[in-house]
């Protein structure tokens, strides 16, 4: 790497509160639609199979959980790239930013070796959540179809969080959108069979996902190699200082991941418990779960804006931008998901119609919806908080108070209300629902005390 020989002019701070908004809005809109974008990428899969069966879709829906777990590993560490490089970004190390990237992409390939070892399991994996052999058979072929593209969404994940890190988030969502046209295409063919090919049903969606993700991957990657100014952030600079990199990725991405994966497995859990209600419950709770997912996506793409607005204010060791970037995107959360919220109670049936055209797995979306109108503004506001945090790379207390509001509240209240209370899917959303407003006052009175003492970067 060629070192500056002084740091260059950090980013200067915002001076209005409307300033504030301004940059946030700027860089959590781009943001949001790249992450919708992914996700849409499953939605769709998961309407398509819906059309095509109700077990199709339980199966794809089935295989997909386990494997988003790992997932959201993956990308919890990942987030440790978008802390460090931002901070080096703001206080004037701009060349510091393409070797953290590149070590990201090194841990994204060595972790998702593992991931793919126990995707190959799938099938036994389900049997031992307490799956029908039916729906472990099913589901394990998906979460093996899934396994091919997982490399490029992990890495894919890691150059996204670079190139954000330095303000350059539009890139990530032409892709994003893009992709989705791709894998529109492929869904069609591949799970009902044009052209002359077999129809593969949830299995044609796993590949069609998988294919769209290498996709994805060759195209930020061609951006970031040859963006402009490419050299001022060592794009190509190699992995000098790599142990010390890794570890510091390591320090900050691995609480990170944990905090990640137990919100991740809480809610894989609860999933997998709605499949002990039969196939529909299962189809259903999906259908609502992916829904809301669509919501998180907003808040996702505030969050990031949120860690990144904090960490580059940490990096000029601006103790007032901290503060306010971090509360900025709180109530921005609030706001745009309490205005989506309310459409979803106004609109639940046309949109559980659009996931499933059976009438039983359609009325119990109706329902589990009617509760999401409100979650999702909780689910938001505890990932922007969680975005703040992340921002001072304040990692470990925030992974801790997850365990406690989705393993020690989520999990247990779900099962209690959705299972032997007899209350099904609704109760199920129940569970989640209080955990996530348990999850959101941790993290508010969290980030409170953070600001009222010095932060340093890392």
């Amino acid at each position: 790497m060629t070192a500056l020989a002084s740091p260059l002019p950090i980013r200067p701070p915002a001076q209005s509160l409307r300033e504030h908004l301004r940059r946030t809005v700027l860089l959590a809109l781009p943001v949001a639609i790249s992450r919708w974008g992914v996700l849409i990428m499953v939605t769709v899969a998961h309407a398509m199979t819906g059309h095509a069966s109700t077990n199709e879709q339980a199966y794809f829906d089935s295989g997909f959980f386990p494997q988003m777990v790992m997932l959201v590993v993956g990308m919890g560490l990942m987030m440790g790239v978008t802390v460090l490089s931002a901070q080096a970004d703001g206080s004037g190390h701009p060349d510091r930013c393409g070797p953290i990237w590149h070590i990201g992409l090194i841990a994204a390939a060595v972790l998702s070796v593992l991931f793919v070892f126990m995707m190959a399991w799938g099938e036994p994996l389900l049997r031992l959540l307490g799956q029908s052999p039916d729906m472990a058979a099913g589901g394990g072929a998906v979460l093996w179809a899934l396994a091919g593209g997982t490399p490029a969404i992990l890495m894919f994940v890691a150059t996204s969080a670079f190139i954000e890190s330095i303000g350059r988030v539009w890139p990530g969502t032409i892709v994003s959108l893009t992709a989705n046209l791709v894998n529109g295409v492929l869904c069609w063919i591949l799970i009902f069979g044009h052209f002359g090919l077999p129809a593969l049903g949830a299995v044609g969606a796993a590949l069609a996902i998988s294919l769209t993700r290498w996709f994805m991957l060759l195209c930020i990657l061609v951006y970031a190699l040859r963006m402009r100014n490419g050299e001022r952030y060592g794009v190509r600079a190699g992995l000098a200082g790599g142990v010390q990199t890794l570890l510091k990725l390591l320090r900050v991405g691995a609480p990170l991941a944990l905090a990640q994966v137990l919100e991740s497995t809480a809610f894989a859990w609860t999933t997998n418990m709605s499949g002990w209600l039969g196939n529909a419950a299962m189809a259903a709770f999906y259908s609502a779960l992916n829904l809301n997912a669509n919501v998180f996506m907003f808040g996702l793409g505030i969050a990031t804006a949120t860690s990144v607005r904090v960490a580059n204010a940490v990096g000029r060791r601006d103790q007032h931008g901290v503060r306010l970037a971090g509360w900025v995107g709180a109530g921005l959360a609030i706001v745009v998901t309490a205005v989506i919220g309310l459409a979803i109670a106004l609109w639940r049936e046309p949109i559980a119609a659009f996931y499933s055209g059976d009438p039983v797995v359609h009325d119990i979306t109706i329902a589990a919806l009617a509760i999401v109108a409100w979650l999702c503004v909780f689910d938001a506001l505890q990932t922007v908080l969680a975005g703040a945090t992340r921002g001072v790379a304040d990692v470990v207390v925030p992974a801790m108070t997850q365990g406690i509001a989705f393993w020690g509240v989520a999990v247990p209240l779900a099962y209690g209300l959705g299972i032997a209370g007899g209350y099904g899917v609704p109760g199920l959303f129940w569970g989640l629902g209080v955990s996530l407003v348990a999850a959101s006052l941790f993290l508010l009175l969290r980030f409170q005390a953070l600001t009222r003492r010095v932060i340093r970067p890392v």
